[in-house]
């Protein structure tokens, strides 16, 4: 008998030791981090200190959410090691804390608006920080704008400013809103994938992709129309910040070459003829100015400045042990799901037991529900909303206050309030319904597999591997029929509408929030302060707290999601950029992802897909 152990055995004792291997390094960056995380924090004897006269730098660095991911640290060292674009996230509501402080606070006199980081964020969402960047300067201050390159996002913010400091090799990208969607109808018939689409509303477009080779007449018609009536509120809101015509904004190529020429292919030129920024400075030109405007720091060799992370960090009140009357906030942010997700998405069950600990909180008074989400399973979006109706039963008023996305899905939700609030880029509507069923019984004979044997029923013998019978297929598309009437009759109960003026204005089309506030689907135009004071009115309360009801995490999990959700920030531009075929391979891969992602008990999707293809 051999003394060698057998191939097989050594194959299994190298897998072993690889993952062991692997664990124990994981743990060992855990540990160590930790470590480091509080060395750094004991050696850290000085307290931030903010002068008198200083500059608060709100230097966003990532992503504008409502609510952070839960960063699985496995997942996220993975993503990193791959070098994938995970951006870092700063939740909205830290950011409004922070400048309404700064604005009562007598040591800022002035802000800087350093948005060079500064990532993805919805039009809505720009549009609460510039809300608050107003109520900044009417407390007299001042709101001092730089970059080296303003793209769409950075440029709206920096609108909001008193001055707009541009780098003299930098310029202005202002492009406009697009809607593109990859389509695989040839690609599954080349694979011999039946798609089979159960759907009713003609604007639900979230299957299109898998039925055609190109947008429909009726989707082209909508979503034109809908990225029409954004771009205007985009448009208006930067244009009458800067003082100059909408139209200036993204002049057509002709025009544009014309104004090039003019400032002899200078883009930063370009951009003070266009009346797009106020100043060309270098980093070391506006070290200077500033220097001037507040003064020289104590140490080193800057003006007088705190950071927007420091200053969050001095003004973040303790928790208090007291607790009082409240108005409850409860974020669903992200695709519904079912069973119990993780923050960052809706989970039919979790986000159900967040109402559940609302409802039986005896000093919570009242909900503001924060909806973020373009929809998805129909079973979960209905436990959530039967959810909402016990909390109201229970006597506690419900107002929604909508954010960049509150569609399908996000729509059903929030179609039960007593209150709805949108902003007017806020996406909504999508009243429509849909199901889908791959099969792949063509596919898999084509290459010589076939699937054959007995059930005691159709049902039984359902299967990815087999056709569906047309007896099937119409028993499906009942089903979703009776989805889309249970939908506009839902709207209308709670709007107080027909089902015939509901259905008009359905068929899954999308509206923005200030259309949907002129067709009856919303009550007013606000944002989540606006709610929080009506939440407070109904519930008859004068004095009250808020707090924000959410999934409780481990310290381990907290430390992982600042670490992790944040820390890609901070790479090399090098790092963190994709090449354009990998953004395109993530295009096709998210479209797939997301619908994969799926399932519902019956294959029922409410769910806004064009929501999430603007840009």
């Amino acid at each position: 008998m051999s003394a060698n152990p057998s191939f097989f055995k050594r194959i299994c004792l190298f897998i072993w030791h690889t993952l062991n291997g692997t664990r124990k390094l994981i743990l060992n960056l855990i540990f160590f981090g930790l470590l480091a995380a509080i060395i750094i924090s004991i050696g850290s004897s000085e307290d931030i200190q903010v002068e008198d006269n200083s500059a608060l730098v709100l230097n966003l660095a990532g992503s504008i959410v409502d609510q952070k991911q839960q960063v699985d640290p496995l997942e996220a060292a993975f993503k990193q090691g791959q070098n994938a674009n995970a951006d870092g996230e700063i939740l909205l509501a830290d950011v409004l804390y922070v400048i309404d402080n700064a604005a009562q606070d007598q040591r800022i006199s002035v802000l800087v608006l350093d948005l060079v980081d500064l990532k993805r964020a919805g039009i809505s969402k720009l549009q609460s920080i510039g809300n608050a960047l107003n109520r900044f300067k009417e407390s007299g201050k001042k709101v001092i704008a730089i970059g080296n390159y303003y793209e769409q996002n950075q440029y709206f913010l920096a609108s909001f400013a008193d001055t707009i400091y541009l780098n003299p090799q930098g310029g202005v990208s202002l492009d406009g809103l697009s809607m593109y969607n990859q389509y695989f109808k040839s690609a599954l018939e080349k694979l011999k994938v039946k798609a089979h689409i159960f759907r009713v509303g003609t604007f639900k477009s979230a299957v299109e992709p898998y039925i055609r080779d190109d947008m429909s007449d009726a989707a082209r018609e909508a979503s034109s129309a809908l990225l029409a009536d954004v771009w205007q509120s985009y448009t208006q809101t930067v244009a009458g910040n800067r003082n100059i015509e909408p139209n200036s904004l993204v002049p057509d190529a002709t025009t544009y070459l014309a104004e090039l020429d003019k400032a002899n292919g200078d883009s930063a030129t370009m951009a003070i003829n266009m009346k797009w920024v106020d100043n060309l400075a270098t980093t070391e030109d506006f070290r200077k100015t500033m220097l001037e405007t507040v003064g020289k720091a104590s140490s080193g060799d800057s003006f007088k400045q705190v950071s927007f992370y420091d200053y969050l960090t001095l003004v973040t009140p303790l928790p208090s042990f007291v607790e009082q009357d409240s108005v409850g906030i409860i974020v669903a942010s992200g695709t519904i799901l079912n069973g119990t997700q993780p923050a960052g998405q809706i989970g039919g069950e979790s986000t159900a037991e967040l109402l559940r600990k609302a409802r039986f909180d005896k000093h919570i008074k009242a909900l503001v529900l924060r909806v973020d989400s373009p929809g998805g399973s129909a079973f979960a979006s209905e436990q959530i909303r039967q959810e909402l109706l016990a909390l109201k039963a229970a006597g506690k008023p419900v107002v929604v206050s909508m954010g960049s996305l509150a569609a399908s899905g996000g729509y059903w939700i929030s179609a039960s309030a007593d209150y709805i609030f949108a902003t007017p880029t806020t996406l909504t509507g999508s009243i429509g319904i849909f199901g889908m069923i791959t099969t792949f019984e063509d596919s898999l004979a084509s290459i010589g597999v076939h699937t054959d044997g007995v059930s005691t029923s159709e049902w039984a013998g359902l299967s990815v591997t087999r056709t569906l019978s047309p007896q099937i297929e119409a028993i499906i598309q009942r089903h979703i029929e009776r989805g889309y009437s249970d939908f506009i009759s839902l709207v209308a109960k709670e709007r107080k509408m027909t089902i015939e003026q509901v259905d008009k204005i359905a068929q899954g089309r999308v509206w923005s929030g200030k259309k949907a506030l002129e067709l009856g689907l919303v009550d007013e135009l606000g944002d989540v302060d606006e709610a929080i004071a009506k939440a407070a009115k109904l519930a008859d309360m004068t004095l009250f707290d808020t707090r924000v009801i959410e999934q409780e995490l481990t310290p381990e999990q907290k430390f992982m999601q600042q670490m992790f959700a944040s820390v890609s920030s901070y790479l090399p531009a090098s790092l963190s950029q994709s090449s354009m075929l990998e953004q395109m391979l993530q295009q096709w891969t998210s479209s797939l992802k997301t619908l994969t992602s799926f399932d519902d008990p019956n294959n029922v999707y409410i769910y806004c897909d064009s929501c999430n293809m603007m840009n």
